[in-house]
C-alpha cells in the first residue's frame, strides 16, 4: 500500500479537528457525561471508523480495508481491558465526574502520540530485522498466558509508575484540583494540578498496553498507516465507551480469556509468517520454511468470533449466578419465615410436653 505524504497529513489533521470538535463540544460546558450522550458519541466514532474502512475498501482494494478492520476490532477489544485501569486511576486521584471526559480525551491523545512513535520504531524494526516477528510473537504468546492466568481478577489499587513518581519529585503539585486547570499559581509559585498528574498517569499507563496491542496490529498489517489509523479510532472511541460501560465492565466475566485466545493466536500467526519468510541461517540454512499462513479474512473471523463468544458466555454466566442469588436468597427467607413459626425451633429444640398437674388429666390418655 503507498500512502503519500498528503494522506498521512490529511488523516492527522482530521483527527486533530475532531478531537478539538470533541472538547469544544463536550467540554464547553464541564459536566457529567451520561449514558445516553455516551452512546451517541461511541456510535459516531464506530461510524467513523467504518466510514474510513469503506473508504480504504473504495480506494485501496479489499485486503487493506481488511487489516483495517481486523486491527480496529483488536486494538478496540484490547483497549476495552484498559478501562478497568482508567476506573482505578479515577478513583485513587478522586477526579470529579465532570472533569473526567476531559481527562479521558487529554490522556488518550498524550497515548497516541506516545503509540505514534511506538509504531515508527516497530515498523523501521520490521523492516530491518526479520527475527523482530520472532520477537513479537514471543511478546504475544507470553501476554497471553499472562491474561489467562489472570482470569478474572483485576487489580483493585492503583500505584503510579516511574514517571508520575517522577514528576512529582521534579515540579511542586497542588494537594487539590482547581476546576479543570492544569497550571496554578499559588502564593507567587507556579505549581500543576493533580489534573495534570491524572493526564499524564492515563496516558503513560496505556503505553504500558501499547507494549501487547502494537505487536498485536503488526501481526495483522504491517503497514504503519493501517497500524497508527486503527490505534486511532479505537483510542478515540474507548473514552466515551468508559462513560457508557461503567459497572457493565464486571460482567464481561470472561473477557480476560477471550482477549488471551486473541493474543495467542496473532502470536501463532506470527510465527508462521515469519517462518515463511525466514532468512535467518541457524532456521532451515536461513531458507524460507514450507508452512501455511493465516489469512486476512479468516483472521478477522476469528477475532470477531472469540469476542462474541466470550461476550454472551460472558452474560450467561452473569445472568445464571444472579438468577442462583435470588434463588438461595428466597430458600433463606422461606426457612426464617418457618423458623419463626414454629416456637423454639430456630435453636433446633422442640418444646417439651408439660406433665400433668395434681388433678389434671393426661391428654395423651384421653
Amino acid at each position: 500500500m503507498n500512502v503519500s505524504l498528503w494522506l498521512w497529513l490529511a488523516t492527522i489533521g482530521g483527527l486533530i479537528a475532531i478531537i478539538l470538535a470533541d472538547l469544544f463540544l463536550v467540554d464547553h460546558r464541564p459536566h457529567a457525561v451520561t449514558a445516553r450522550e455516551a452512546i451517541r458519541w461511541v456510535l459516531f466514532y464506530v461510524a467513523l471508523a467504518v466510514a474510513f474502512g469503506i473508504g480504504l475498501w473504495l480506494f485501496a482494494g479489499g485486503v487493506a480495508a481488511g487489516e483495517f478492520f481486523a486491527g480496529y476490532i483488536t486494538e478496540y477489544s484490547l483497549s476495552v481491558d484498559n478501562l478497568f485501569v482508567f476506573v482505578l486511576i479515577m478513583a485513587a486521584f478522586r477526579v470529579p465526574a465532570e472533569y473526567q471526559h476531559r481527562v479521558l480525551l487529554v490522556g488518550i491523545v498524550i497515548a497516541l502520540v506516545m503509540r505514534g512513535a511506538f509504531i515508527a520504531i516497530g515498523s523501521a524494526a520490521i523492516h530491518a530485522f526479520s527475527w523482530v516477528f520472532y520477537l513479537f510473537a514471543a511478546v504475544l504468546i507470553v501476554t497471553a498466558v499472562n491474561v489467562a492466568r489472570q482470569g478474572t481478577d483485576h487489580d483493585e489499587e492503583f500505584s503510579e509508575n516511574a514517571l508520575l513518581r517522577l514528576m512529582r519529585r521534579v515540579v511542586p503539585v497542588t494537594p487539590e484540583f482547581h476546576g479543570s486547570r492544569s497550571f496554578v499559581r499559588v502564593a507567587g509559585r507556579r505549581m500543576v494540578t493533580p489534573m495534570l498528574v491524572v493526564m499524564v498517569a492515563i496516558g503513560s499507563t496505556d503505553l504500558l498496553f501499547a507494549l501487547d496491542s502494537i505487536p498485536a496490529i503488526f501481526g495483522l498489517t504491517q503497514e504503519p498507516f493501517l497500524v497508527f489509523t486503527a490505534n486511532a479510532f479505537a483510542l478515540m472511541g474507548l473514552r466515551q465507551l468508559y462513560f457508557l460501560l461503567g459497572g457493565l465492565l464486571s460482567k464481561l466475566v470472561y473477557l480476560s480469556y477471550g482477549l488471551a485466545v486473541i493474543l495467542g493466536f496473532i502470536g501463532v500467526k506470527l510465527v508462521l509468517e515469519a517462518l515463511h519468510e525466514n532468512n535467518l541461517p541457524f532456521i532451515n540454512d536461513g531458507r524460507p520454511v514450507p508452512v501455511p499462513t493465516v489469512g486476512i479474512l479468516l483472521s478477522l473471523s476469528v477475532i470477531v468470533g472469540v469476542l462474541a463468544i466470550t461476550t454472551i458466555a460472558s452474560l450467561v454466566k452473569v445472568h445464571r449466578d444472579a438468577a442462583a442469588a435470588r434463588d438461595a436468597a428466597r430458600d433463606t427467607e422461606i426457612a426464617a419465615s418457618a423458623d419463626r413459626r414454629v416456637p423454639g425451633s430456630a435453636r433446633g429444640v422442640v418444646p417439651a410436653r408439660r406433665a400433668p398437674g395434681p388433678g389434671r388429666p393426661d391428654p395423651s390418655r384421653a
